[in-house]
């Protein structure tokens, strides 16, 4: 968004406009006030008021072209009303006497995303990471600047890198040593404007200790969980029983699942989100529902379902340049191809 700032010179035009009943008058003036918004200083010295440039003009456009004098005032008192007034729900900073305004925020259920967002340090060096899309739009739903996000398999270092991009603390757990410290180096990489907190911890989210980790750190609790965990046995990502991974059977899977749950629903405030990224997997010529058993675990743990989103994915690196291949095993064993994951929402229910 174009953001600009504006005074009190330009907050004393509306209101003196408000005032007048001609509606030939208001619209020469609305004209004359647009003009200086292009091309004067005038609105714009020692501004406080911030606002995206393109609400601003649409909304001025609006009152321009109505056809009577009350629905002039009508968008001259909602410019009044967005730029002095912030209403919110209290979750996030979204500010709903702009709503309009917030056009990267999706709030459809199915997206589809062409690429993943490689800009800055993000790199998909990291087998079986998700895109950075995700946890950003996670963070501007669900919390606001210098809230602490949990991430309990951190992995490439995805969620924390969007965190200091977004001014959110971030602590995230990585099982794998070796894939904390890169992506401890990934994160130190990106800039740090808002001088968010941003650790990497080394640990099995099923025992660690979040309470005293957060306590180490500052933090009482957090306002927003993510997790990321394996698709089970798909991508093996190491030779470490404590892996989800590594999981024998779909029933063990859900069982080491189900200890993170546990494990983190005391860090989590009332009414604050848990957001779960999974997919489905396929085993023995059967779709396993992966990602409602998991979403079924969740909601037996005093949780609460909000929203479902699916996402879809192009290319994977196990089925890049095999999409002949992909197609030709469907048509003979009578499945349809992955393309697809789930983004699960959950409410902590207020005690």
């Amino acid at each position: 968004m174009n953001i600009i700032k504006l005074n009190e010179n330009f907050i004393s035009e509306i209101d003196n406009l408000l005032k007048e009943d001609n509606i030939n008058i208001l619209k020469n003036r609305i004209k004359e006030i647009k003009y200086k918004l292009t091309n004067s200083e005038e609105f714009f010295k020692n501004g406080v008021y911030e606002v995206s440039r393109e609400w601003l003009i649409k909304n001025i456009t609006h009152a321009e072209k109505s056809k009577s004098v009350e629905r002039v005032k009508h968008y001259l008192k909602k410019i009044i009303k967005g730029l002095t007034e912030i209403k919110t729900t209290g979750i996030n900073e979204i500010n709903l006497n702009r709503w309009e305004e917030y056009t990267e925020i999706i709030t459809d259920s199915l997206w589809i995303i062409d690429r993943r967002d490689n800009s800055g340090v993000h790199k998909a060096w990291y087998h079986g990471n998700f895109i950075p899309q995700i946890p950003r739009q996670m963070m501007l739903r669900y919390t606001k600047k210098y809230d602490l996000v949990v991430d309990t398999f951190l992995g490439s270092g995805t969620t924390l890198i969007e965190c200091r991009r977004l001014g959110r603390h971030g602590i995230g757990i990585e099982l794998n040593k070796e894939v904390a410290e890169k992506a401890k180096e990934l994160i130190n990489k990106e800039a740090n404007p808002y001088n968010v907190i941003t650790e990497v911890v080394v640990g099995d989210s099923r025992e660690i200790d979040f309470e005293e980790i957060l306590k180490k750190f500052g933090f009482k609790s957090c306002q927003l969980l993510i997790m990321h965990p394996p698709y089970h046995d798909i991508i093996k990502f190491s030779d470490d029983e404590r892996d989800l991974s590594n999981a024998k059977t779909v029933k063990d899977f859900l069982k080491m699942f189900e200890d993170v749950v546990d494990n983190t629903y005391n860090i989590l405030d009332d009414g604050r989100f848990l957001v779960l990224v999974i997919g489905d997997k396929y085993s023995n010529g059967e779709w396993i529902p992966l990602g409602f058993y998991c979403m079924d675990a969740v909601l037996k743990r005093g949780y609460r379902l909000k929203s479902i989103v699916v996402k879809n994915f192009e290319e994977t690196k196990g089925k890049r340049n095999q999409k002949e291949l992909w197609r030709y095993r469907a048509l003979v064993g009578g499945f349809y191809v992955f393309k697809h994951e789930y983004i699960f929402i959950f409410q902590k229910v207020e005690k």
